[in-house]
């Protein structure tokens, strides 16, 4: 069977969470430098498996932003393409000048070899694949121009790939050791496939995808503010509702249902934080943009199927 490796910040002493976490990082990924947006103290949770060369983590944390600058690569370190796939919260990724923001249901892609930035500006859950590098690239495939890129995830061989990528994930510790290389060869091939997807898509779903990518960034950074709404958005990146509607064709949600699932996923993180204890629930939901209690109560509700009271008893 196939044992994950599991790091967590449970049971340290407050002070010694942030810097311990952020040792786990540059550990786990070759040196990589994490930034917790001045906090002090940490919550985070690592768990890693390997699918025979491939490497798969679950990381479930509190903001954050990793690093990896030019001047600490290595010619003798091991490239390797990186996949960030939330399932809860945001990722924003940067890279050879593309940026891309990817929630759940989609996933993005960037070379370890080459600086990069990822932002997490909220709590995330976030699935993390590392592929062999030259495991793609032997197969003749132009890299370069598909990197700090959003994939897709909403439909054709992206959408399988990610399926399989969690599936994997979720059922390695059932797998003996050659069915759980057989598998981390298949995830391979399926990477490999999403990118020659994405590298003959035309233009227009690029710019639908920039437009995408500009919306979620926008939302992640003004989502405590009451008046961000569909029309905000619209104003704020002078464009139409049409087009912001267009940019969701196809994906889990609208806008509107982003904008709500970004402030609940917020409220559920400040909700189990202990230096917000002694926040009222109220004053929490405001807070996180909410300007009704009672609508907040229902959205709540039905998100995550109790009330922000019984939710809030959990975490303590």
């Amino acid at each position: 069977m196939t044992t994950p490796v599991v790091l967590s910040t449970d049971g340290l002493p407050e002070k010694e969470t942030a810097p311990a976490w952020q040792d786990w990082m540059a550990q786990l990924f070759s040196g990589l430098e994490t930034d917790l947006y001045g906090d002090t103290c940490f919550d985070g949770h690592l768990s890693v498996a390997y699918a025979g060369d491939v490497m798969l983590t679950k990381l479930d944390a509190g903001r954050h932003r990793v690093v990896r600058d030019g001047h600490r690569l290595r010619d003798s370190e091991a490239a390797y393409l990186k996949i960030v796939a939330p399932w809860s919260g945001h990722a924003e990724v940067q890279q050879c000048g593309s940026k891309t923001c990817v929630s759940n249901g989609s996933w993005a892609i960037y070379d370890t070899s080459q600086p990069y930035v990822v932002a997490n500006p909220q709590h995330t859950e976030h699935l993390i694949m590392m592929v062999p590098k030259q495991s793609i690239a032997e197969r003749g495939l132009r890299l370069d121009n598909l990197m700090g890129r959003s994939v897709g995830g909403s439909a054709g061989i992206a959408r399988i790939a990610l399926q399989t990528m969690r599936s994997t994930y979720q059922e390695l510790d059932q797998m003996t050791a050659p069915l759980a290389r057989r598998a981390g060869e298949l995830l391979v091939d399926m990477v490999h496939l999403s990118l020659q997807a994405l590298g003959g898509q035309a233009t227009a779903v690029t710019q639908k995808q920039a437009l995408y990518d500009r919306i979620c960034e926008h939302v992640a950074s003004h989502v405590r503010d009451p008046g961000l709404s569909v029309d905000q958005v619209a104003e704020a990146l002078n464009c139409s509702r049409r087009h912001l509607h267009n940019a969701f064709a196809g994906r889990d949600q609208s806008l509107g249902g982003f904008i709500q699932q970004s402030r609940l996923e917020l409220c559920m993180r400040e909700l189990h934080s202990p230096a917000l204890a002694h926040r009222t629930i109220t004053e929490i939901a405001v807070g996180c943009g909410f300007g009704s209690s009672a609508h907040f109560s229902r959205a709540f509700k039905a998100h995550v199927g109790m009330s922000p009271s019984e939710f809030r008893a959990l975490g303590h």
